[in-house]
């Protein structure tokens, strides 16, 4: 079975332009608005969406609300808004990942495949086990589920802000700087000091934590990176 893509561009020329890159490897819907991407992702299971922000009818920003109240899939901005305030407006409302018009299309083909191979390579996980069951407070991570739980219910988490988790709760205690969270989580290589993974933590923060302003399980190590609070952990 080939993944299932959905480009949502209004320029046309960008969409064919990726859309080439892409149909090799992948089954490319393309829609040029809004309320047509919508639609496919109603009508067919789309298993990684790439959204300009700048759409007629259903912008991006608008159009990720929408799926992230009751899908999953990584979402990859795509846009031409390049200041740092757009790129944290993207990534705080779910996105997983954001790339700045112009692009080199080999570089989002890699970055559609990184979210794919983080997304789906689980799906051929074997039965669950004892083991990959993780308990640390009022938190269950459930590694075959590809779920983290809190106080018996499933957090909303996108599959970015799962796998930072699954980082973190593998090592309670031990602080991962930034460098190691994005080359264990993006599979990519970090060059430079931006906002990203700060978002991400901030939006776990505020879907795990009772006050997202002082943490009990996700702290922050000044000049360092962040850890999953190990005296929280808890026998099974």
């Amino acid at each position: 079975m080939k993944y299932r893509i959905l480009i949502a561009d209004d320029e046309t020329e960008i969409s064919e332009l990726l859309q080439l890159y892409l149909e090799k490897d992948y089954e490319v819907y393309c829609a040029d608005h809004g309320h047509m991407a919508w639609e496919i992702i109603q009508r067919e299971r789309i298993h990684l969406a790439i959204l300009d922000i700048m759409m007629p009818g259903i912008d991006g920003l608008q159009l990720l609300k929408k799926i992230r109240k009751s899908h999953l899939m990584p979402v990859l901005f795509l846009s031409a808004r390049t200041q740092a305030s757009d790129k944290v407006l993207g990534l705080g409302l779910g996105a997983d990942d954001y790339i700045a018009k112009p692009f080199n299309p080999l570089e989002v083909v890699a970055r559609v495949e990184a979210l794919i191979r983080r997304a789906y390579r689980f799906e051929m996980a074997s039965n669950p086990t004892e083991e990959n069951i993780q308990v640390l407070g009022d938190l269950v991570l459930d590694r075959d589920q590809c779920t983290l739980f809190r106080q018996g219910n499933p957090v909303a988490l996108t599959y970015t802000e799962y796998k930072i988790m699954d980082l973190l709760m593998s090592v309670p205690g031990r602080v991962f700087t930034r460098k190691r969270i994005y080359e264990s989580v993006w599979e990519d290589y970090y060059a430079y000091e931006d906002s990203t993974i700060m978002v991400h933590i901030s939006n776990i923060r505020e879907k795990i934590e009772q006050d997202p302003r002082q943490p009990q399980y996700l702290k922050t190590i000044r000049g360092l990176g962040y850890k999953i609070e190990a005296s929280l952990e808890t026998e099974k």
